[in-house]
């Protein structure tokens, strides 16, 4: 037991082993995220963990009488169906990860209890810098119909190769 724990090296404890620098990236690659359908208990849990208690997200009469079939998300709480955190990217980039820079989105459509939402994160950008770089990431969620509801972008700071780095 005890050459085992010597044998262990918490440093290639990874989920994804072969690292990716700024330079590994291209134009296009698609980083899905895991899909979630809206339930009451993840109005309940952002409701908790933002304090925003206005009735057209926690009240359905309230939401009825107003027009709607339901209880409508925040925007927020879609914003954050995209964070990269729940996919592979993080994990691609442990070592070379300086900065989450910057995270707009825009709201086109909205969404509802019981909507399915499907996240996914695009390289739209690639600036490269002398040792680092930014990936920026467009976001999109779409619900279960295929309507786009929300769209945005993310720029992440990365250090670049060593062997690209200019002298």
């Amino acid at each position: 037991m005890t050459s085992e724990r010597a044998a262990f090296d918490v440093r290639s404890h990874r989920m994804i082993p072969e690292q990716r620098w700024f330079d590994d990236f291209r134009i296009g690659e698609r980083f899905c995220l895991p899909s979630r359908t809206m339930t009451d208990a993840i109005f309940l849990a952002f409701q908790a963990a933002s304090g925003d208690n206005h009735p057209i997200h926690y009240d359905r009469e309230f939401c009825k009488a107003h027009g709607l079939r339901d209880m409508l998300a925040h925007g927020y709480q879609i914003a954050i169906q995209t964070v990269a955190g729940a996919g592979t990217f993080p994990h691609m980039v442990e070592d070379s990860l300086k900065a989450f820079i910057e995270q707009s989105s825009r709201f086109l459509h909205p969404v509802f209890v019981g909507d399915t939402l499907y996240p996914a994160l695009e390289v739209d950008e690639l600036s490269a810098n002398r040792t680092t770089g930014v990936v920026g990431l467009r976001s999109t969620v779409h619900n279960q119909a295929g309507v786009l509801v929300l769209e945005g972008r993310h720029r992440y700071l990365l250090r670049r190769r060593k062997d690209f780095v200019a002298q």
